[in-house]
């Protein structure tokens, strides 16, 4: 399969752009488009779809995931959603989180309701015991 091109540094790509970047035809990059709501370039006030970098680089992956690894398209947009929630969540070590210095509201608990969130806290510490040992 032929190599894709590195991506110029640009603020902004015209579709016939993004296309020879991943030589792809238009048809396939709107459908694209359609398809995964990640890949979302900004319209002008005539309607020319402005792609962003990042909506480059979710191009490029979708055409990795469904040319080169044989995804589905189903399979790709479920990959794609594992990949974004994985890149959004990160672990905080415990000192690196600031103290708030606003006041807290005190909410008024059950008895079952503060176990629940003890117990929480207690697995939420284990947990973050375990991935400071394996880091």
């Amino acid at each position: 399969m032929q190599q894709t091109k590195a991506i110029p540094d640009k603020l902004f790509f015209k579709i016939g752009e993004v296309c020879e970047l991943l030589q792809v035809q238009p048809h396939v990059l709107r459908y694209w488009e359609s398809e995964f709501p990640a890949l979302s370039p900004q319209k002008s006030r005539s309607g020319q779809r402005a792609y962003r970098r990042k909506d480059v680089e979710i191009a490029m992956r979708i055409k990795q995931l469904l040319y080169e690894e044989g995804f589905t398209i189903a399979g790709a947009k479920r990959k794609l959603q594992a990949e974004s929630r994985a890149t959004k969540l990160k672990v905080v070590p415990p000192d690196a989180v600031e103290e708030r210095t606003a006041p807290v509201r005190v909410l008024q608990l059950t008895d079952r309701q503060r176990k629940a969130l003890m117990q929480i806290k207690t697995d939420l510490q284990a947990l973050l015991t375990k991935l400071s040992k394996s880091i």
